[in-house]
């Protein structure tokens, strides 16, 4: 399997970025990591294994990016809206520089559901569904496992600024936009939770989107594992296996 690290400064961000390439074609899939997560994550915890068939047959390249949610929403300094300024900062980085660069490098798989899929498991789950939300033109959709869809843990009751578009089950319900709702109900969208230990607050979450998208008449798959299937990397490679399966056909 052909692998390949990056480390090139962001404009955007005013920093050195990293990431890593698996594979030398195939439909791309933009991976957001964990909580404080690194760019090798994704490697480390096996989800790259579990799909190494695939890559090595050029059906899948994975796009292993960095995080800054030390910056952001974990950070520990009290200024709000300081934070998420500086999330909003990550995220042109994805949209400005990131995905224009997967697109160049991915001909062919430029748009619609054959564009570039996010992904990523709890804090990289709900990275990837914001991403989404906020920016769907030209994306594939989403795969979700086990992630929450409000800023509610990191900043509490505080929708102020840019914070409000960055909760979706806060901005979503009063979304108007036919644009956004077209393109959203044109891409593959799958939300997947367990319901075992340390998925309490995730499934509670991923069950309110799913009436957020229903009343907004948007399809999407929505799928709820067993009590034994926990919050951990364990069930998140069986899963990954699974839904991308699907999407591959």
């Amino acid at each position: 399997m052909r692998v390949d690290y990056h480390k090139e400064f962001s404009p955007r961000l005013g920093r050195d970025m990293e990431f890593k390439v698996y594979g030398s074609g195939g439909r791309p899939v933009l991976v957001f990591p964990t909580s404080k997560g690194r760019f090798y994550q994704y490697e480390d915890s096996g989800m790259v294994a579990v799909l190494e068939d695939w890559i090595d047959q050029r059906r899948l390249q994975i796009w292993a990016v960095d995080g800054i949610d030390e910056e952001t929403f974990h950070a520990e300094h009290p200024d709000h809206q300081a934070r998420i300024a500086r999330h909003e900062q990550y995220f042109a980085y994805i949209r400005d520089e990131l995905l224009p660069r997967i697109r160049q490098e991915s001909p062919g798989h430029g748009a619609g559901q054959d564009g570039v899929l996010l992904t990523g498991c709890s804090m990289g789950a709900y990275h990837a569904a914001n991403f989404f939300f906020r920016y769907p033109q030209g994306l594939a959709g989403v795969l979700a496992l086990s992630g929450v869809y409000s800023t509610a843990q990191f900043f509490g009751d505080d929708l102020s600024g840019d914070l409000y578009f960055n909760s979706p089950l806060h901005s979503l319900p009063g979304l108007t936009d036919e644009a956004y709702l077209d393109a959203y109900r044109a891409a593959w969208l799958v939300f997947c939770c367990g319901q075992g230990a340390w998925e309490d607050e995730m499934l509670d979450e991923t069950r309110r989107l799913q009436k957020v998208l229903d009343r907004l008449g948007v399809p999407a798959w929505f799928d709820y594992w067993g009590t034994d299937v926990n919050h951990d990397w364990p069930w998140w490679r069986r899963q990954v296996r699974y839904f991308l399966g699907e999407w591959l056909g």
